[in-house]
């Protein structure tokens, strides 16, 4: 004789934990591409304002090594993104092409050549919703093609 299955209403707000919590891990991590032929996959990345830890994977989906066409993902204020980029060129590939403890950075990947990822985790405690934010690539001259807009949302 089959054995009856009895779901137990008490146990339902908790599964509806467990998958909003799943939702926000997944919406919390994103993932970005850059090329050879110097562009971003995306002009557009968006997380929700819940996310309290932002995780970024950028992949070098290209072929030529760092040296060559070297790329890094970098977050900043919008106001900031070309001061922090032209900076960043000056410092040189050893500093992964960024201006060296700039607060103004809220996030960066190392510089990575084709073939390889890099991730950069962060907080957002100092982020806000509706903001103005920019990411692009700090390599010389990469940000006039190489930028887009992050979107923090409530």
């Amino acid at each position: 004789m089959p054995r009856s299955f009895r779901f137990h209403t008490s146990l339902l707000p908790l599964l509806i934990m467990a998958g909003t919590t799943c939702a926000r891990a997944a919406d919390c991590h994103l993932r970005i591409d850059a090329n050879d032929q110097m562009q971003f996959s995306q002009h557009q990345l968006e997380v929700p304002a819940a996310c309290a830890e932002i995780e970024v994977t950028l992949n070098h989906t290209g072929k030529l090594p760092a040296a060559t066409m070297g790329h890094n993902w970098v977050l900043t204020r919008s106001k900031d993104a070309t001061a922090v980029a032209t900076l960043g060129a000056g410092a040189g590939a050893q500093h992964n092409y960024l201006p060296v403890n700039d607060a103004r950075i809220i996030a960066a990947t190392r510089l990575i050549g084709g073939g390889e990822s890099a991730s950069v985790k962060f907080s957002t405690a100092g982020m806000k919703a509706g903001e103005d934010y920019t990411f692009f690539c700090s390599a010389p001259g990469h940000i006039a093609m190489m930028k887009g807009r992050f979107q923090f949302k409530p």
